[in-house]
Protein backbone atom coordinates (compact mmCIF):
# COMPACT_ATOMS: atom_id res chain seq x y z
CA UNK A 1 0.00 0.00 0.00
CA UNK A 2 1.35 3.44 -0.97
CA UNK A 3 1.02 5.79 2.00
CA UNK A 4 2.20 9.21 3.08
CA UNK A 5 4.76 7.50 5.28
CA UNK A 6 6.31 5.30 2.58
CA UNK A 7 9.88 6.27 1.78
CA UNK A 8 10.90 7.01 -1.78
CA UNK A 9 13.22 4.74 -3.71
CA UNK A 10 16.77 5.91 -4.35
CA UNK A 11 16.63 8.49 -7.11
CA UNK A 12 17.18 7.45 -10.71
CA UNK A 13 18.69 9.61 -13.43
CA UNK A 14 17.24 13.10 -13.48
CA UNK A 15 15.11 14.84 -16.16
CA UNK A 16 14.78 18.49 -17.14
CA UNK A 17 11.27 19.46 -17.93
CA UNK A 18 11.71 21.41 -14.66
CA UNK A 19 14.11 23.75 -16.49
CA UNK A 20 10.95 25.64 -17.50
CA UNK A 21 10.46 26.60 -13.88
CA UNK A 22 13.84 26.72 -12.20
CA UNK A 23 16.48 27.55 -14.80
CA UNK A 24 16.53 31.04 -13.29
CA UNK A 25 18.48 29.47 -10.42
CA UNK A 26 21.31 28.84 -12.84
CA UNK A 27 21.11 32.32 -14.32
CA UNK A 28 21.29 33.89 -10.88
CA UNK A 29 24.37 31.94 -9.82
CA UNK A 30 27.87 33.35 -9.77
CA UNK A 31 31.36 32.13 -10.53
CA UNK A 32 32.87 29.81 -13.12
CA UNK A 33 30.88 26.76 -11.96
CA UNK A 34 27.54 28.51 -12.37
CA UNK A 35 28.59 29.75 -15.80
CA UNK A 36 29.65 26.25 -16.81
CA UNK A 37 26.25 24.85 -15.79
CA UNK A 38 24.46 27.65 -17.63
CA UNK A 39 26.52 27.00 -20.74
CA UNK A 40 25.98 23.23 -20.63
CA UNK A 41 22.22 23.55 -20.20
CA UNK A 42 21.97 26.14 -22.97
CA UNK A 43 23.97 23.94 -25.32
CA UNK A 44 21.89 20.86 -24.58
CA UNK A 45 18.56 22.66 -25.01
CA UNK A 46 19.52 24.51 -28.21
CA UNK A 47 21.40 21.67 -29.88
CA UNK A 48 19.63 18.49 -28.72
CA UNK A 49 16.10 19.32 -27.58
CA UNK A 50 15.21 22.11 -30.00
CA UNK A 51 12.94 20.92 -32.83
CA UNK A 52 10.92 23.69 -34.50
CA UNK A 53 7.61 23.14 -36.28
CA UNK A 54 6.33 25.23 -39.19
CA UNK A 55 2.84 25.58 -37.68
CA UNK A 56 4.05 27.89 -34.89
CA UNK A 57 5.08 31.47 -35.66
CA UNK A 58 8.16 31.81 -33.44
CA UNK A 59 8.54 35.55 -34.09
CA UNK A 60 4.99 36.21 -32.93
CA UNK A 61 5.53 34.00 -29.87
CA UNK A 62 8.69 35.88 -28.91
CA UNK A 63 6.80 39.18 -29.08
CA UNK A 64 4.12 37.78 -26.77
CA UNK A 65 6.71 36.49 -24.30
CA UNK A 66 8.59 39.80 -24.32
CA UNK A 67 5.32 41.55 -23.39
CA UNK A 68 4.46 38.80 -20.86
CA UNK A 69 1.21 38.08 -22.66
CA UNK A 70 -0.61 34.80 -21.99
CA UNK A 71 0.68 31.86 -24.05
CA UNK A 72 -0.57 28.41 -25.07
CA UNK A 73 1.66 25.35 -24.80
CA UNK A 74 0.76 21.93 -26.21
CA UNK A 75 1.98 19.11 -23.96
CA UNK A 76 2.36 15.78 -25.74
CA UNK A 77 2.88 12.65 -23.69
CA UNK A 78 4.01 10.00 -26.16
CA UNK A 79 4.49 6.28 -25.70
CA UNK A 80 7.46 5.62 -27.95
CA UNK A 81 8.73 2.07 -28.07
CA UNK A 82 11.57 0.53 -30.07
CA UNK A 83 10.73 0.40 -33.81
CA UNK A 84 7.45 2.24 -33.14
CA UNK A 85 6.75 5.92 -33.83
CA UNK A 86 4.26 5.95 -30.97
CA UNK A 87 1.03 7.82 -30.36
CA UNK A 88 0.30 10.84 -28.21
CA UNK A 89 -1.67 9.25 -25.38
CA UNK A 90 -1.66 12.59 -23.56
CA UNK A 91 -2.58 15.89 -25.22
CA UNK A 92 -2.98 18.93 -22.99
CA UNK A 93 -3.28 22.58 -23.97
CA UNK A 94 -1.71 24.53 -21.09
CA UNK A 95 -2.38 28.27 -20.97
CA UNK A 96 -0.15 30.46 -18.79
CA UNK A 97 -1.48 33.87 -17.75
CA UNK A 98 1.17 35.63 -15.62
CA UNK A 99 -0.73 38.89 -15.10
CA UNK A 100 -3.60 37.11 -13.33
CA UNK A 101 -1.34 34.46 -11.76
CA UNK A 102 -3.24 31.56 -13.27
CA UNK A 103 -2.87 28.59 -15.56
CA UNK A 104 -5.33 26.29 -17.28
CA UNK A 105 -4.84 22.74 -18.53
CA UNK A 106 -7.33 21.39 -21.06
CA UNK A 107 -7.04 17.67 -21.81
CA UNK A 108 -8.04 16.33 -25.22
CA UNK A 109 -8.98 12.63 -25.04
CA UNK A 110 -6.85 10.51 -27.36
CA UNK A 111 -9.90 8.96 -29.13
CA UNK A 112 -11.34 12.35 -30.13
CA UNK A 113 -12.44 12.20 -33.77
CA UNK A 114 -11.31 15.16 -35.83
CA UNK A 115 -9.62 16.14 -39.07
CA UNK A 116 -5.90 15.42 -39.22
CA UNK A 117 -4.13 18.49 -40.60
CA UNK A 118 -0.81 18.34 -42.38
CA UNK A 119 1.09 17.02 -45.36
CA UNK A 120 1.21 13.36 -46.27
CA UNK A 121 -1.34 10.68 -47.18
CA UNK A 122 -3.33 11.08 -43.94
CA UNK A 123 -3.79 14.84 -44.08
CA UNK A 124 -7.48 15.71 -44.33
CA UNK A 125 -8.67 12.38 -42.95
CA UNK A 126 -11.13 12.08 -40.08
CA UNK A 127 -9.38 10.01 -37.42
CA UNK A 128 -8.45 9.79 -33.74
CA UNK A 129 -6.54 12.88 -32.70
CA UNK A 130 -3.71 10.86 -31.18
CA UNK A 131 -2.98 9.39 -34.63
CA UNK A 132 -1.72 12.83 -35.67
CA UNK A 133 1.55 12.11 -33.91
CA UNK A 134 1.82 8.61 -35.35
CA UNK A 135 1.33 9.90 -38.91
CA UNK A 136 3.04 13.28 -38.76
CA UNK A 137 4.88 13.72 -35.47
CA UNK A 138 4.80 16.95 -33.48
CA UNK A 139 4.21 18.94 -36.68
CA UNK A 140 0.87 17.29 -37.43
CA UNK A 141 -0.11 17.23 -33.75
CA UNK A 142 0.32 21.01 -33.48
CA UNK A 143 -1.56 21.71 -36.73
CA UNK A 144 -4.39 19.32 -35.81
CA UNK A 145 -4.94 20.75 -32.31
CA UNK A 146 -4.88 24.31 -33.61
CA UNK A 147 -7.48 23.40 -36.24
CA UNK A 148 -9.65 21.38 -33.85
CA UNK A 149 -9.98 24.15 -31.24
CA UNK A 150 -9.38 27.14 -33.54
CA UNK A 151 -6.53 28.44 -31.38
CA UNK A 152 -2.90 29.44 -31.86
CA UNK A 153 -0.18 27.54 -30.05
CA UNK A 154 3.03 29.25 -28.99
CA UNK A 155 5.09 26.27 -27.90
CA UNK A 156 4.91 22.52 -27.76
CA UNK A 157 6.71 20.15 -25.42
CA UNK A 158 6.83 16.46 -26.29
CA UNK A 159 8.00 13.99 -23.69
CA UNK A 160 8.26 10.24 -23.78
CA UNK A 161 6.04 8.78 -21.06
CA UNK A 162 8.80 6.23 -20.43
CA UNK A 163 10.77 9.13 -18.93
CA UNK A 164 8.01 10.23 -16.57
CA UNK A 165 9.37 8.18 -13.69
CA UNK A 166 12.76 9.84 -14.07
CA UNK A 167 11.14 13.27 -14.05
CA UNK A 168 9.20 12.58 -10.85
CA UNK A 169 12.32 11.25 -9.13
CA UNK A 170 14.21 14.33 -10.31
CA UNK A 171 11.93 16.58 -8.27
CA UNK A 172 12.07 14.30 -5.23
CA UNK A 173 8.66 12.69 -5.63
CA UNK A 174 5.19 14.20 -5.83
CA UNK A 175 1.96 14.30 -3.83
CA UNK A 176 -1.45 13.53 -5.35
CA UNK A 177 -4.97 13.10 -4.00
CA UNK A 178 -6.54 9.84 -5.14
CA UNK A 179 -10.28 9.09 -5.02
CA UNK A 180 -10.23 5.56 -6.46
CA UNK A 181 -8.41 2.61 -4.85
CA UNK A 182 -6.72 0.38 -7.42
CA UNK A 183 -3.69 -1.79 -8.17
CA UNK A 184 -1.43 -1.16 -11.17
CA UNK A 185 1.90 -2.75 -12.12
CA UNK A 186 2.27 -4.26 -8.65
CA UNK A 187 1.57 -0.97 -6.83
CA UNK A 188 -1.47 -0.59 -4.58
CA UNK A 189 -2.96 2.89 -4.48
CA UNK A 190 -5.31 3.74 -1.63
CA UNK A 191 -7.58 6.75 -1.47
CA UNK A 192 -6.57 10.10 -0.03
CA UNK A 193 -3.29 11.97 -0.19
CA UNK A 194 -0.41 9.87 -1.51
CA UNK A 195 3.31 10.45 -1.86
CA UNK A 196 4.60 8.87 -5.08
CA UNK A 197 8.06 8.16 -6.38
CA UNK A 198 8.77 7.92 -10.09
CA UNK A 199 7.83 4.28 -10.67
CA UNK A 200 4.62 4.70 -8.69
CA UNK A 201 3.70 7.93 -10.50
CA UNK A 202 4.12 6.25 -13.90
CA UNK A 203 1.82 3.40 -12.87
CA UNK A 204 -0.65 5.89 -11.35
CA UNK A 205 -0.78 7.94 -14.55
CA UNK A 206 -1.22 4.94 -16.84
CA UNK A 207 -4.09 3.12 -15.14
CA UNK A 208 -7.23 3.06 -17.29
CA UNK A 209 -8.95 -0.35 -17.38
CA UNK A 210 -9.97 -0.40 -13.70
CA UNK A 211 -11.41 3.11 -13.83
CA UNK A 212 -15.16 3.35 -14.57
CA UNK A 213 -14.37 6.65 -16.30
CA UNK A 214 -11.78 5.03 -18.58
CA UNK A 215 -9.60 7.54 -20.41
CA UNK A 216 -11.25 10.45 -18.61
CA UNK A 217 -10.11 9.10 -15.24
CA UNK A 218 -6.63 8.41 -16.53
CA UNK A 219 -6.35 11.92 -17.99
CA UNK A 220 -7.27 13.39 -14.60
CA UNK A 221 -4.50 11.37 -12.94
CA UNK A 222 -2.05 12.54 -15.58
CA UNK A 223 -3.01 16.16 -14.87
CA UNK A 224 -2.48 15.50 -11.16
CA UNK A 225 1.02 14.17 -11.87
CA UNK A 226 1.86 17.19 -14.03
CA UNK A 227 0.62 19.59 -11.33
CA UNK A 228 2.64 17.68 -8.74
CA UNK A 229 5.78 17.98 -10.86
CA UNK A 230 5.22 21.70 -11.40
CA UNK A 231 4.71 22.33 -7.68
CA UNK A 232 7.80 20.35 -6.72
CA UNK A 233 9.95 21.68 -9.54
CA UNK A 234 9.17 25.28 -8.63
CA UNK A 235 11.02 24.80 -5.33
CA UNK A 236 13.86 22.64 -6.57
CA UNK A 237 17.50 23.73 -6.80
CA UNK A 238 18.93 21.88 -9.80
CA UNK A 239 22.48 23.20 -9.57
CA UNK A 240 23.78 20.14 -7.72
CA UNK A 241 21.84 17.72 -9.94
CA UNK A 242 22.58 19.06 -13.39
CA UNK A 243 25.18 16.42 -14.31
CA UNK A 244 22.61 13.65 -13.92
CA UNK A 245 20.00 15.67 -15.77
CA UNK A 246 22.15 16.21 -18.85
CA UNK A 247 22.48 12.47 -19.42
CA UNK A 248 18.81 11.93 -20.23
CA UNK A 249 17.63 15.20 -21.80
CA UNK A 250 17.92 14.21 -25.42
CA UNK A 251 16.21 10.86 -24.84
CA UNK A 252 12.94 12.10 -23.44
CA UNK A 253 12.04 15.57 -24.64
CA UNK A 254 11.77 17.72 -27.76
CA UNK A 255 10.37 21.24 -27.99
CA UNK A 256 10.37 24.28 -30.25
CA UNK A 257 11.65 26.29 -27.28
CA UNK A 258 15.22 27.44 -27.13
CA UNK A 259 17.08 28.10 -23.90
CA UNK A 260 16.23 31.80 -23.88
CA UNK A 261 12.54 30.96 -24.23
CA UNK A 262 12.75 28.64 -21.24
CA UNK A 263 14.60 31.26 -19.23
CA UNK A 264 11.86 33.82 -19.89
CA UNK A 265 9.13 31.34 -18.90
CA UNK A 266 10.98 30.40 -15.73
CA UNK A 267 11.34 34.01 -14.63
CA UNK A 268 8.29 35.79 -16.09
CA UNK A 269 5.60 33.09 -16.08
CA UNK A 270 6.36 31.29 -12.84
CA UNK A 271 3.52 32.98 -10.96
CA UNK A 272 0.96 31.36 -13.24
CA UNK A 273 1.18 28.13 -11.27
CA UNK A 274 -0.45 29.78 -8.22
CA UNK A 275 -3.95 29.10 -9.54
CA UNK A 276 -4.46 25.96 -11.62
CA UNK A 277 -7.67 25.06 -13.42
CA UNK A 278 -8.21 21.81 -15.31
CA UNK A 279 -10.80 20.71 -17.82
CA UNK A 280 -11.47 17.63 -19.95
CA UNK A 281 -12.99 17.86 -23.43
CA UNK A 282 -16.18 15.77 -23.39
CA UNK A 283 -18.20 13.98 -26.03
CA UNK A 284 -20.15 10.87 -26.91
CA UNK A 285 -18.51 7.51 -27.54
CA UNK A 286 -19.42 5.94 -30.87
CA UNK A 287 -18.24 3.24 -33.26
CA UNK A 288 -17.59 3.85 -36.94
CA UNK A 289 -16.69 0.79 -39.04
CA UNK A 290 -16.09 -1.08 -35.81
CA UNK A 291 -13.59 1.49 -34.44
CA UNK A 292 -14.28 3.41 -31.22
CA UNK A 293 -14.18 7.22 -31.37
CA UNK A 294 -15.12 10.09 -29.07
CA UNK A 295 -17.44 12.35 -31.04
CA UNK A 296 -17.16 15.89 -29.67
CA UNK A 297 -20.17 18.12 -30.52
CA UNK A 298 -19.61 21.57 -31.98
CA UNK A 299 -21.06 23.20 -28.85
CA UNK A 300 -18.33 21.57 -26.74
CA UNK A 301 -15.61 22.59 -29.18
CA UNK A 302 -16.83 26.19 -29.05
CA UNK A 303 -17.01 26.08 -25.25
CA UNK A 304 -13.39 24.91 -24.99
CA UNK A 305 -12.28 27.45 -27.60
CA UNK A 306 -13.80 30.25 -25.52
CA UNK A 307 -12.23 28.88 -22.30
CA UNK A 308 -8.77 29.01 -23.84
CA UNK A 309 -9.33 32.40 -25.45
CA UNK A 310 -10.52 33.81 -22.11
CA UNK A 311 -7.27 32.75 -20.46
CA UNK A 312 -5.07 33.80 -23.35
CA UNK A 313 -6.52 37.22 -24.15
Amino acid sequence: MVTRQEKHKPKKKKWLWLVLLVVFLLVGGGGAYAYSIYSDVKSTVDEQLHEPVSGIDNKLTKKKVDKKDPINILLLGVDERKNDTGRSDTMIVMTLDPDDNRMQMVSIPRDTRTELVGEGPHGGEQDKINHAYAFGGSEMSVDTVENFLDISLDYYVKMNMEGLDQLVDAVGGITVTNDLAFTQNGHQFGTGELDLNGDQALAYARMRKQDPDGDFGRNERQRQVIKGIINQGAHLNVVNKIDDVMDVLGKNMTTNMQFEDMRHLATDYRSARKNMKTYEVSGQGTRINGIYYLQVPNQEVQKVHKMIKKYSS
